[in-house]
Formats: C-alpha cells, sequence, structure tokens
C-alpha cells in the first residue's frame, strides 16, 4: 500500500505496504522515500498495529512515531485499505482474499490529527481511482502519495498567503454563509478558496435547518454574493463584508504565517469556529432571560456590541428563533437597538 511520509520540515515523502489482516501477514514495500533505517522502523510500527487489529478499512488513525531520523518523534498518519472494486469481489466471494494497502503520510507535528478527516478524504480518492498495475504505479499513485502535503495540509496556508489582510473578508463570507463567486482563478486556487471557505464555515456544528435557512436568506439579500477577482497579482474583492471579530482572527491568521507551519493554520481555524459558536450560544442564553427580563435585554445589546460579531450572530439566532414569538419579539427589539 502507499506509505507517504513528509519530515519535520513538511517534505513530503511516501511509502507503501500490501496487509492481508490474519496474524500471518507480510508486509511488502510498494514505494517510499524513507531512509532504509527508519522505513524498517516505521514498517514494524504498522506491523504491530495490524497484529492488534487495530486498522479499519478506510478509517486513518495518528500517532506520534520513534524513527531513526533528525527529527525523532515526528506524527504519522496511517489508513489501512483495499481497491474500490475488489472491496466488493472479496465481499461476494468470501474465499478471495483481495491485496489491502497501509498507506502512512510522515509530518513534524502531533497536530497532524487536525487534517485526519482530509486525509481520509485524500485516500478515498486514491481507493476509487487505484489499479496497480506497474504503469499506474508510476504515472498516477507515486506522485499522488508524494504530493499529500501539497494537496492536503498546504490549502489553507496558500489562502492565507494570498489574501493578507483580505482574509478578514473571506472569513465573514465563511461565517455569514454569503454565497462567493471566483473569477479569473486558477483551478488550484479555486479550489484551495472553496476549501478555505467549507473549513471555515459552522457547517455541522449549527443546526441542519439553520444552515439552510441562512443559506437562502443570504442568498436573498441585495447585496448576492461576494465576487474574489484572481487576475491580478493580489485578489479583487467586491460586495465584501467584514467585522471586528474577522479582522482580529485575520491578524491571527498572519501572525502564524510568520511561523511557516502549515499545521498551525487549521489549529487557529479551529480555534477561530470554536469562539464563534460560544458566542451564538452565550447570545441565545441571554436571549432566553431577555424574554423575562429588560435588565438582560440590556446585556444581550452590550454582548452584542461588544463581540465584534453582532451582524452575524444576530442572523443566526433571528433564523434559529422564528418560530419562537417570545424570542422573536427579543430579536427584533435588538435589531432595531443595533441599527441605531
Amino acid at each position: 500500500s502507499p506509505q507517504g511520509a513528509g519530515s519535520g520540515d513538511g517534505s513530503p515523502s511516501s511509502a507503501a505496504a500490501e496487509t492481508p489482516s490474519t496474524e500471518d501477514f507480510s508486509l511488502s514495500l510498494l514505494d517510499t522515500n524513507l531512509p532504509a533505517e527508519a522505513e524498517t522502523e516505521l514498517r514494524s510500527f504498522i506491523a504491530k498495529r495490524l497484529t492488534k487489529g487495530a486498522l479499519f478499512e478506510g478509517m486513518g488513525n495518528v500517532a506520534s512515531v520513534g524513527l531513526s531520523i533528525p527529527e525523532n518523534k515526528i506524527g504519522c498518519y496511517y489508513c489501512r485499505f483495499q481497491q474500490e472494486n475488489l472491496l466488493e469481489i472479496a465481499t461476494l466471494e468470501s474465499d478471495i482474499s483481495a491485496p489491502e494497502y497501509v498507506v502512512c503520510f510522515l509530518g513534524g507535528l502531533e497536530k497532524e490529527d487536525t487534517f485526519r478527516l482530509e486525509l481520509d478524504k485524500y485516500i478515498q480518492s486514491l481507493k476509487i481511482n487505484l489499479a496497480l498495475e506497474q504503469k499506474t504505479l508510476e504515472t498516477y499513485v507515486n506522485p499522488y502519495l508524494r504530493s499529500w502535503f501539497e494537496n492536503a495540509v498546504c490549502p489553507i496556508q496558500r489562502v492565507v498567503q494570498l489574501f493578507q489582510e483580505k482574509l478578514a473578508f473571506l472569513l465573514h463570507a465563511a461565517l455569514s454563509y454569503t454565497p462567493v463567486e471566483v473569477k479569473n482563478a486558477d483551478e488550484r486556487t479555486e479550489k484551495d478558496i472553496s476549501r478555505f471557505l467549507a473549513a471555515a464555515s459552522l457547517q455541522g456544528l449549527v443546526q441542519e435547518g439553520t444552515m439552510t435557512s441562512l443559506c437562502i436568506a443570504m442568498t436573498e439579500e441585495q447585496h448576492k454574493s461576494m465576487i474574489i477577482d484572481c487576475g491580478g497579482p493580489q485578489p479583487q474583492l467586491h460586495n465584501a463584508g467584514s467585522n471586528r471579530f474577522c479582522e482580529d482572527w485575520m491578524h491571527a491568521f498572519l501572525n502564524g504565517a510568520e511561523g511557516g507551519n502549515p499545521f498551525l493554520f487549521q489549529q487557529i481555524l479551529e480555534n477561530f469556529k470554536l469562539k464563534a459558536i460560544q458566542d451564538i450560544n452565550n447570545l441565545k442564553r441571554f436571549i432566553r432571560q431577555a424574554e423575562m427580563n429588560h435588565y438582560a435585554l440590556f446585556k444581550c445589546y452590550m454582548f452584542l456590541k461588544n463581540c465584534g460579531s453582532g451582524d452575524i450572530l444576530l442572523k443566526i439566532v433571528k433564523v434559529e428563533h422564528a418560530e419562537m414569538p417570545e424570542a422573536r419579539n427579543v430579536v427584533t427589539v435588538l435589531e432595531e437597538f443595533m441599527r441605531e
């Protein structure tokens, strides 16, 4: 199976091993760019995991591994899988044991866990396109494995470097579900931007119905889509909005960029979303209190003014409370306060 490994400086490397999951399996190497000694150590680490039956098909794991390379301890993502079409055959005719593969990617930080889902998707795409003739190995599989770091870990960093101070507008669009149109961008930049927007949105963190209503509300608003024109050296933005919350977090990203560690950005993004969710929950709590008492209504107003993201939070709770008359009255009063 393909095993990709990136050393501590983030230079990607890849290896591969075959693994029927019975006790007496053998691991044969398909491809690697690790030094021989480290490759043997990694292979023995994977063999132990397989013996314990700790690897589920298609679900990646992340662990810290000690290897004979300068970084010594590094983060390792590893995933066991079978070819998609062989998986079906094996299920139908249980006496056929389809070959299995383990792929490993090594990166300089235990923070690699923040990219586990991204890397699972990366492997999924490999499974679907995998046919292990030698030709495919050389032309598709090996280059695909070696570019894991570029493709799965670096997009957020590339977006931060491209947008600089304008990143605040992108964060605002992601939080508020403003539709975004990208023009005159090459394929990779367009993909990077849409991945950043998806990663920075609260998808999966707020109720599904809220998400749908917000998307509809934002699409119906008069300013329609935010347009990003990548025709020049710096992206030009039209119909863009921002707020203090997004500007503060934009600075956190730019400060993170100075260290040049791509793993850090995913962490900053998670913290950004966590803070937004905490603010939403606080506001909801204040609104519940404000249904009973006027001092709490003032507290709501002060919170909205000071949190830096009142414009978006109010929209989100308005959508969530649309069915609740008492809460709706509170939201209406707050909207009037905020307008003034």
